[in-house]
């Protein structure tokens, strides 16, 4: 669905950007584009998000197209989710491809090709009626935010605030170079994961130098935030986001026991007010969390473990839990995760099925591969 330009920029108009928690009713939405998908170098830190069986695959191919059929594949998957977005009434726009194989670019402090850049929920946060450019913490996602660009300023057209966090310069001072290549295994994913393993001791490939994060570290609850520190996302980046979303809304610190927690939303995941899904081989760490969702009388349900296969690099299991909840108890769920299909008919909300599996190659789940701009509802406090 295009956007319509917006007829005088100087007439004040209600803003069509509105959105403050994952769950009410849904009315328009991004989902992304996977055109033009790139291998991009594996530099130390990019080590944080591909698996350790890959790396000589990244090595030798860095700088050219993903496999023609995965990327025919993936685009496949996100035609099938705007598909079935505007069968169930939601609006959908869709931003251009950007061929990065075609591009290498070039800063005082690093030089990369492009990565990828479906998964629109990485780059944008949107806060009430604010659309927030995520900085983000690698060199081949620095440009990623200017495939959204038209988008964004037709969103600013129609009334909706644009906002830009500083950029990092992503120089090497900004990562660990001492990060030990033990604690790089990302998708190690199992409970028994070694008690000194980097961020269970307070290390990341990411340092305290410069603000970053990644937009998906980031969970709405109304005026509660929940954000984990991750390898992409640190405590200055947090720090910034807090003081300039002010007093009106709270961020909450969780911490979950992950070997290289990237993202929160195949971790704490709400499915509704009153209901979120936690990832049994991630549990929370945080007893304030826990006793934050409690005392407010919020169910806590134990994520199946998926069952689409993770065939390529970026996958992950958990990517069952990474679901788009549309609103009136309807959830949109790939079709072959059973499991997690069968928990959500238990609870009484009615699965919206999808063929999104192929997408799964490329780390991207359902909720990642969208930025929900419109909900029907307001700003609530639901925790005391």
């Amino acid at each position: 669905m295009k956007i319509e330009d917006a007829r005088d920029i100087d007439t004040p108009v209600a803003s069509a950007v509105s959105s403050y928690n994952e769950w009410d009713p849904l009315e328009e939405v991004i989902v992304g584009t996977i055109g033009g998908v790139t291998i991009p170098p594996l530099t130390r830190e990019m080590k944080v998000m591909v698996r350790r069986d890959y790396w000589d695959f990244y090595r030798k191919h860095a700088g050219e197209p993903y496999p023609e059929e995965l990327v025919k594949g993936a685009a496949r998957a996100l035609d099938n989710l705007q598909k079935v977005l505007e069968d169930e009434g939601v609006a959908v726009t869709r931003p251009d491809p950007v061929d990065y194989a075609a591009t290498r670019f070039r800063t005082p402090h690093f030089e990369s090709t492009g990565f990828f850049n479906a998964d629109v929920r990485d780059v944008l946060l949107v806060v009430g009626d604010e659309i927030i450019e995520a900085p983000m913490a690698l060199p081949p996602r620095y440009f990623e935010h200017f495939k959204y660009r038209s988008l964004l300023q037709r969103y600013f057209e129609r009334g909706g605030r644009w906002t830009a966090a500083p950029k990092c310069t992503m120089g090497q001072w900004m990562y660990d170079q001492d990060y030990p290549e033990e604690h790089l295994a990302y998708f190690r994913g199992d409970p028994d994961i070694p008690d000194d393993v980097g961020p269970l001791v307070g290390q990341y490939m990411t340092k305290e130098v410069e603000p970053c994060f990644d937009a998906a570290d980031f969970v709405r609850f109304g005026r509660d935030i929940i954000v984990q520190r991750s390898q992409v996302t640190n405590e200055l980046g947090i720090r910034w986001l807090e003081r300039h979303l002010g007093a009106e809304y709270r961020i909450h610190r969780a911490r979950f026991r992950s070997s290289g927690p990237v993202h929160i939303d195949t971790t704490w995941v709400p499915l509704g007010e009153g209901r979120v899904l936690t990832c049994p081989a991630r549990p929370c760490l945080s007893p304030e969390i826990m006793d934050m969702f409690q005392r407010a009388g919020w169910e806590i349900h134990e994520a199946p473990e998926g069952v689409a296969p993770a065939e390529f690099q970026l996958s992950s299991r958990w990517l069952s839990m990474n679901l788009l909840v549309i609103g009136d108890e309807r959830v949109v769920v790939d079709k072959h995760e059973e499991p997690t299909i069968k928990m959500l008919k238990s609870l009484g909300i009615k699965p919206v099925l999808v063929d999104f599996k192929d997408h799964y190659v490329f780390g991207g789940g359902l909720h990642c591969a969208t930025l929900d701009v419109r909900r029907r509802g307001g700003l609530k406090s639901y925790f005391d």
